[in-house]
C-alpha cells in the first residue's frame, strides 16, 4: 500500500517505479476512531516525551531493492502540505529516527521498522511538519541512461506544548459555483481553519432541486487540501461537464480527523456565478432591513383598511 504522499521520481529510470511502499502498522489507541492516525503520524506530545511507531516498507516489483529511510522537512503552504527537496531538515527531522535506516528487499517482499521522536525539554509550544520517506535510488547504466530516485513517505502532524491536544476545528464560510472557459462547471468552498491543529479536508458535494427537479452527485472532494492552524483556503469540486447552470441546492460535508461540518447554500454554475451566503449563516444585515421595511409597509395598509 503506497502512503498517500505518493511517489516522486527524478526520471523514469525503472520500469516499475511504483512498486514499492510504506505504510503506518500503528496508531494510538486515543486516535483509532480518527482516520488521519491510521494512515499519517499525528500526535500531541508534552515536551521530554518519546514516542516510537512502526511502520511496513514492501518491495511488489520482480528486483531487489535498497530502501533507504530518513526523515524530511515539510509544511504547510499555499493550500497544501509540502514536501522540502532531497533530506532538508527542520526542527522535528532533528528529533526523528528511522531504525533501522537501510533495509534490502528482495522481490515481493516486506520489511519493519520503528520510527522514534524524542521531543527534548525544552521544546517550544506550536504544531511541527516532516516526513518519513522510504527512497530507492537507481544509477544511470548502459540500460538507463539518466540517475533517478523515487520516495514515498508517511506524514508526520506532531504538536508539542503541555497539557492536553489543542483543537481541531474549522468552519465552511462561503460558497461559489463557476464555469471555465472550456465549460467545466465547478464548486469552491471557503474554509478557515479555527483550531491550533492543521486540517485535511475530504467530503462530498450533493447538487438537489435542480432545474426540472433534478438532482445530482455526491461528488468526492479531491485530495490534497491543507491549512495550517488559524489559517484560510479553499476546496474546489469539480462537477460533470453536462450539468445545467442551475440553480442548484448544495450541500456540500467536510471532514477532517474526526472532525465534520456541514454547510448548503442555493448557486448556479454560470462563468458570473458570485460567492453564495451559506443557508445557515442566517439572513444578512441588509435583508433585514429590507424585511423591516416591508413589514412595516404592511402594518400601515392594515391600520389605514
Amino acid at each position: 500500500m503506497l502512503a498517500p504522499v505518493g511517489v516522486t521520481s527524478a526520471a523514469a529510470a525503472d520500469a516499475e517505479p511504483e512498486f514499492f511502499g510504506i505504510r503506518l502498522l500503528e496508531a494510538p489507541v486515543a486516535r483509532r476512531a480518527d482516520p488521519r492516525a491510521r494512515t499519517y503520524i499525528v500526535d500531541h506530545l508534552n515536551p521530554g516525551v518519546t514516542i516510537q511507531r512502526r511502520i511496513e516498507i514492501s518491495n511488489k516489483s520482480s528486483v531487489p531493492r535498497r530502501i533507504d529511510l530518513y526523515a524530511a522537512a515539510a509544511s504547510i503552504a499555499n493550500n497544501g502540505f509540502t514536501f522540502a527537496p532531497k533530506r532538508t531538515a527542520n526542527e522535528l527531522t532533528q528529533w526523528t529516527r528511522a531504525k533501522p535506516g537501510m533495509v534490502n528487499l528482495r522481490p515481493h517482499s516486506v520489511a519493519e521498522a520503528e520510527i522514534t521522536i524524542n521531543v527534548p525539554r525544552t521544546a517550544q509550544a506550536g504544531e511541527r511538519y516532516a516526513v518519513v520517506w522510504a527512497e530507492s535510488s537507481a544509477a544511470a547504466d548502459a540500460t538507463h541512461n539518466v540517475a533517478s530516485i523515487h520516495r514515498v513517505g508517511v506524514r508526520i502532524y506532531l504538536d508539542v506544548g503541555p497539557g492536553a491536544e489543542p483543537l481541531s476545528d474549522f468552519k465552511i464560510e462561503k460558497m461559489r459555483g463557476a464555469r471555465d472557459n472550456k465549460g467545466r462547471p465547478s464548486v469552491t468552498a471557503a474554509v478557515r481553519n479555527l483550531g491550533r491543529r492543521a486540517v485535511d479536508l475530504s467530503g462530498t458535494l450533493d447538487l438537489r432541486d435542480g432545474p426540472g427537479g433534478i438532482s445530482a452527485g455526491p461528488f468526492r472532494v479531491p485530495f490534497g487540501t491543507t491549512l495550517p492552524p488559524h489559517g484560510t483556503g479553499t476546496v474546489t469540486i469539480p462537477l460533470e461537464p453536462r450539468l445545467p447552470d442551475g440553480p442548484w441546492k448544495a450541500k456540500v460535508r467536510l471532514r477532517s480527523g474526526t472532525v465534520e461540518r456541514m454547510a448548503t447554500a442555493t448557486l448556479t454554475l454560470s462563468k458570473e456565478a458570485k460567492s453564495h451566503t451559506l443557508l445557515y449563516a442566517g439572513v444578512g444585515a441588509a435583508a433585514l432591513a429590507v424585511i423591516g421595511i416591508v413589514l412595516a409597509g404592511l402594518r400601515r395598509r392594515r391600520r389605514a383598511g
